[in-house]
């Protein structure tokens, strides 16, 4: 709103109306502003939770402190997604079509986690809304995304192509003239790092870029899924899901601003983006809302941001990770979401097997998600494969060395781009 103000006040030449012409003034004024409105509104959003008695359903699983936390507000979710809201609304350029679908994107996830804490709230079930519910929603929004992406004009990029010197074997990176819609993506640890789906469909003849599409549709669906899923499941200490959904945050915002600047995706060898740029918007106030929502978070947390929170950081990062054409950089950028999941598939898969093979279910965990783990001491009393570490390290500390490896893990990624 206030883009199109300075837009229109910057027509009669009044100083300073053309600062919101330029992505990195109004990133910056994102990022504060909703630094801002997380820690002074969240404070009266946490307030207003605790007078309506939304607290925390803790099961007890003998962890240290774990049951200090219950009856601590959770649901607080809201505070990331209004704080991510409202400077995009007013900052953002509202009919770019990426910043529609992130939006859309927060307020569907959004909508889908609310349903779920509501519902352990509200009927004091900790389970809450079904999993095959969850997975609808998920699923649903990797299809309008998929198919906007598909259909969409204004959706399109500009292939990066190297051309080499002969005679002084230098090579230059230029950019085709010509925009082109494709369903393109970047792998790293290869020479030509632009990966199109359309190979994987070549046995299909004159239809092969319509299987390219398709499969990157259900390449899409699967993203969101997973990662969301993984944010949700590394929700499980103080401050640990916040913190390493802002690390990663920055990476895409970073990685977004290059991608949508010509030169510097020449520099890096990466594909244009045209329009994309409105995503580092959209990034620097999901930023700003993590670090002002761990304001609170941080441990000893006074508020959880509940499914409210985690499915929506989950889907932020998938969708805009697909955005800007590096979903397939998701693996390692958010290995601590992928390896969460994980542990709780070994960890359900092994128990099963273990039972149906000996009648006995043997795990190979001491608890998962993996960050529980690390909490219980180790002792042969414990059926578990991994005994280390033996002894049971603080919460705090868990949580501090894995914001270390996201940011080892963040660094990784853009190396490379570079190593091929």
């Amino acid at each position: 709103m206030l883009y199109y103000l300075f837009n229109y006040l910057s027509e009669f030449d009044i100083p300073g109306a053309r600062l919101m012409s330029y992505i990195t003034f109004r990133s910056g004024v994102a990022l504060m502003l909703s630094l801002f409105i997380a820690t002074i509104i969240g404070r009266k959003i946490i307030d207003r939770l605790q007078l309506m008695q939304v607290g925390e359903i803790v099961r007890n699983l003998g962890l240290e402190g774990q049951m200090s936390k219950k009856g601590t507000p959770t649901m607080g979710g809201v505070i990331i997604i209004i704080a991510t809201l409202i400077p995009c609304l007013l900052l953002g350029v509202l009919h770019n079509i990426y910043m529609i679908l992130m939006i859309v994107s927060t307020l569907w996830l959004g909508t889908l986690g609310f349903a779920d804490d509501y519902i352990k709230v509200a009927h004091h079930d900790k389970e809450g809304l079904k999993g095959k519910f969850k997975i609808v929603g998920q699923v649903g929004l990797g299809l309008i995304v998929g198919l906007t992406m598909y259909l969409s004009p204004a959706i399109v990029m500009n292939e990066n192509v190297e051309i080499e010197n002969r005679a002084s074997h230098e090579v230059t990176v230029i950019h085709k003239s010509q925009p082109v819609k494709a369903p393109q993506t970047t792998i790293p640890f290869v020479k030509n790092n632009n990966f199109d789906y359309t190979s994987l469909t070549r046995w299909m003849g004159d239809n092969a870029a319509t299987g390219g599409w398709i499969v990157f549709i259900l390449v899409t669906i699967f993203v969101v899924a997973a990662v969301s899923n993984g944010a949700n499941l590394t929700d499980g200490l103080d401050g640990l899901a916040t913190g390493t959904s802002a690390i990663i945050g920055v990476a895409l915002a970073i990685m977004c601003y290059l991608g949508s600047h010509i030169v510097y995706s020449s520099y890096l060898n990466i594909m244009y983006i045209p329009g994309s740029e409105e995503l580092v918007v959209f990034a620097a106030a999901f930023i700003g809302a993590l670090i002002g929502f761990l304001w609170y978070n941080s441990y000893p947390a006074q508020v959880f941001m509940g499914d409210t929170g985690s499915l929506t950081i989950g889907g932020i990062i998938a969708v805009f990770a697909i955005l800007i054409r590096k979903e397939l950089l998701i693996p390692i950028l958010c290995a601590i979401f992928l390896v969460e999941n994980l542990s709780v598939m070994l960890q359900v898969g092994y128990f099963k097997y273990t039972k149906r093979r000996t009648g006995t279910g043997r795990r190979i965990f001491k608890m998962t998600p993996l960050h529980h783990h690390f909490q219980v001491q180790g002792n042969s009393g414990i059926d578990a494969i991994i005994q280390r570490p033996l002894r049971a390290i603080p919460e705090s500390k868990i949580v501090m060395r894995f914001f270390i490896v996201a940011i080892f893990l963040a660094a990784i990624t853009f190396v490379t781009l570079k190593i091929r």
